[in-house]
């Protein structure tokens, strides 16, 4: 079980306030950070504030989960052995296949030498406790819910990006568990939006209008919206612990919103 609110860590590093960022959310009681191998920094500055705090500066159940971007068995164990020596940790509590968007990267890591059988060995080693799939491909998170050969996957989900509704039911249907990035919109359309908050012209189309938004679906297991500053950290949280579900209405008006401002 991990908190409806995560952090996607990717660009966390590239802030000044990156440490302080991700002190932010551990203090805040976020328990789930994601972070990859080729997230430039991101597991080496986890690393470093995890050595920091210690086991008993850690919640009990705080988990990271890391991707590989490899495709083949030796490549994704060898991330793993990475992951592990730089997070400065005995075993990771996800690690995912990312980026799996075609057809052929499909068939590459699902093959015997592919990356899923790496991540089997890993697992098998106690390396690492589950395995699950990032994608931008609906036909691929498809098959990835229905083969029961993974327990996550990583999807793009919010009132910009509706479309993948039917595959997050779907997943809560098999008891797949369901992280959904970009909950605001991504990293462009979040920028937009603080300008035209900072003019006075937000309308309903708000971080915190957009991360109600997607916790609003049951079916939703955690949101990873990724932050730089401690500020956002707050703000999420806040949001996260305060909110109201959202009606069938308001998500339609605030994808129609969404609709016109990209």
């Amino acid at each position: 079980m991990v908190t409806e609110l995560g952090l996607g860590a990717m660009d966390t590093p590239q802030s000044a306030e990156g440490a302080e960022t991700l002190a932010a959310a551990l203090d805040r009681g976020v328990n789930f950070v994601d972070t990859a191998r080729e997230y430039e920094g991101s597991e080496f500055l986890i690393g470093q504030e995890l050595r920091a705090r210690g086991v008993a500066g850690l919640h009990t159940d705080f988990h990271i989960e890391s991707k590989t971007f490899s495709q083949t068995l030796d490549g994704s164990q060898r991330d793993v052995d990475r992951s592990l020596s730089m997070l400065g940790v005995e075993s990771i509590s996800l690690y995912q296949l990312h980026d799996i968007s075609t057809a052929e990267a499909w068939r590459r890591v699902m093959q015997a030498d592919g990356a899923l059988a790496g991540l089997k060995v890993a697992q098998y080693r106690g390396l690492l406790a589950h395995i699950g799939l990032s994608s931008h491909d609906n036909d691929v998170l498809r098959r990835a819910i229905v083969s029961g050969q993974f327990e996550t996957v990583m999807i793009e989900y919010s009132a910009f990006f509706p479309g993948t509704a039917a595959l997050i039911e779907l997943a809560a249907e098999r008891d797949v568990g369901v992280i959904v990035m970009r909950p605001l919109g991504g990293s462009g359309r979040t920028s937009v939006l603080r300008g035209r908050i900072a003019d006075g012209d937000g309308g309903p189309l708000t971080p915190a209008n957009l991360l109600r938004y997607v916790l609003s679906n049951p079916a939703v297991s955690v949101a990873i919206p990724g932050a730089r500053h401690p500020s956002r950290v707050h703000e999420n949280v806040e949001t996260a612990t305060a909110y109201e579900a959202m009606s069938t209405v308001e998500r339609r008006e605030l994808e129609a919103e969404a609709a016109r401002l990209y």
